[in-house]
C-alpha cells in the first residue's frame, strides 16, 4: 500500500521542471528550514519507510528468495541480452537527441552549433562497435564539458551523475578485465541514483518553479493542494532514487516504481519527456532486471531494518548540504537575479499566459 501510494504522489515530480516552465538557477533557494518544519515532508519520509521496511522485511524472510525469483522468472529473457539492450537504447537515444537537434544531452541544454547534433549521431554510431564504445563514453564527457561554455557549472549537475554512470557502463562494457566489467551495471545504477536524488532537491529549494505546472496541468496532483504534493513528490524521488542503491528487493522495486512514475508522466508531457527520460526508464528497466543479488557498498548496514531511517537522514543531510553549500558558493547569499529562462519545450497557451489564463491569478511567489 505504501508503493502504491508512494507511486501516485511523484507523476508529475519527474517531468523535468526546466523543460517546461520559466527558471532561474541562480536564484536564492527556500531555507532548509522550510523544508523541515513542513508536515507532509514528514508525512512523505514516514511512508518512504514504510515502504523500504515492509520490503526489508519480506526480503529478510523466506519469502524473500521467492520474490527475487520471481522477478528473475519475469525479467529473465532481458537479463540474457541486457548489454544488447543497454547499447540499442543508449544509441537510440543518442539518435533521438540528434533528430531533436539544437541541444547538447538533454531537452533545455541549448546550443546554437549545429556541429554538436551531428557529434551525438557519431556517439550514437560508436556504441554498436565494442572497439570504440569507450570513446563513445569519453564523448558523452566531452558534451558535458562542452556544454559549461552556454551553462553554468551548478546548472549541469543535474546531468553529470547520469552522464557519468553511462560513460562508465560504455568504457567498462567492453573491457577485459572482468573485475571491472562487472561493475559496469552498478556503474549504470549510481549514476542514476545520484541523479535522481540531486535533482529531487529542487522540490524543496524552488518549490515555486513547479507551481505554473500545476496550473496548467491541475490533474497532476491528483486533487492534492499544491504545497501538499510537492514536497511529498520530493521525498519520492529522493527516497526511491536511494532506494537504486539498496538491497536487491528495495533497488528492484523502486526501480519498478520510478518506471511506472515516468511512464504515466509521459502521456500529460509527450514526447519531448520520452526523449528526455527515456534513457532514464531503459535504465530502470534494467535495474528491475539485474539479477546480480550482492549490495556491494555497506551490505551490513543495508541488512539492517533499523537502520533504513539513519540512512535516510543520511543522505538527505550530505545531499542537502551539498546542494545549498554549492548554490551558495557558486550565487552568494542573495543569489542571482536576473531574467527567468523562459524557452519551453512544449506548446503553451500564448505569450502572455504561457501557462494558461489562470496563470497570471495564481498570486504564487516567482522566480522570476
Amino acid at each position: 500500500m505504501a508503493g502504491c501510494v508512494i507511486s501516485l504522489t511523484a507523476t508529475s515530480a519527474h517531468a523535468h521542471v526546466k523543460w517546461f516552465a520559466p527558471y532561474i538557477v541562480g536564484a536564492s533557494p527556500e531555507p532548509i528550514a522550510s523544508t523541515l518544519s513542513n508536515a507532509w515532508f514528514w508525512v512523505g519520509i514516514a511512508l518512504v519507510l514504510v515502504f523500504f521496511g515492509l520490503a526489508r522485511a519480506v526480503e529478510r524472510s523466506r519469502y524473500g528468495y521467492v520474490a527475487l525469483d520471481m522477478l528473475d522468472r519475469a525479467t529473465e529473457p532481458l537479463w540474457q541480452r541486457l548489454d544488447d539492450y543497454i547499447r540499442a537504447i543508449i544509441g537510440a537515444f543518442f539518435v533521438a537527441i540528434f533528430a531533436v537537434g539544437g541541444v547538447y544531452l538533454t531537452p533545455d541544454l541549448k546550443t546554437p552549433t549545429e556541429w554538436v547534433s551531428w557529434l551525438q549521431l557519431v556517439i550514437a554510431g560508436m556504441i554498436f562497435s565494442r572497439l570504440t564504445m569507450p570513446i563513445a563514453g569519453l564523448g558523452i564527457i566531452a558534451l558535458w564539458i562542452l556544454a559549461l561554455r552556454d551553462y553554468d557549472l551548478f546548472h549541469l549537475f543535474d546531468y553529470l551523475a547520469l552522464g557519468l554512470g553511462v560513460a562508465a557502463y560504455l568504457i567498462l562494457e567492453p573491457s577485459k578485465r572482468e573485475n571491472w566489467r562487472v561493475h559496469r551495471f552498478e556503474a549504470l545504477r549510481w549514476g542514476l541514483a545520484i541523479a535522481l536524488m540531486w535533482s529531487s532537491l529542487e522540490k524543496f529549494a524552488f518549490p515555486s518553479w513547479f507551481y505554473p505546472l500545476v496550473v496548467e496541468k491541475p490533474f497532476l496532483t491528483f486533487g492534492m493542494p499544491r504545497d501538499v504534493f510537492i514536497p511529498m513528490a520530493g521525498v519520492t524521488e529522493f527516497t526511491l532514487g536511494l532506494g537504486l542503491v539498496w538491497t536487491p528487493l528495495i533497488r528492484r522495486l523502486s526501480a519498478i516504481a520510478l518506471l511506472v512514475i515516468f511512464t504515466a508522466a509521459v502521456w500529460p508531457f509527450g514526447r519531448v519527456d520520452l526523449i528526455g527520460h527515456g534513457l532514464i526508464m531503459a535504465i530502470l528497466l534494467a535495474v528491475a532486471a539485474d539479477h546480480a543479488r550482492e549490495t556491494h557498498f555497506l551490505p551490513q548496514f543495508k541488512e539492517k531494518i533499523r537502520h533504513i531511517p539513519a540512512g535516510v537522514a543520511v543522505a538527505f543531510v550530505l545531499y542537502g548540504s551539498a546542494y545549498w553549500g554549492l548554490h551558495f558558493a557558486f550565487y552568494g547569499s542573495n543569489g542571482y537575479v536576473g531574467p527567468a529562462i523562459e524557452e519551453k519545450a512544449t506548446h503553451s497557451y500564448s505569450p502572455e499566459y504561457p501557462h494558461g489564463p489562470q496563470a497570471g491569478e495564481m498570486g504564487a511567489p516567482s522566480n522570476r
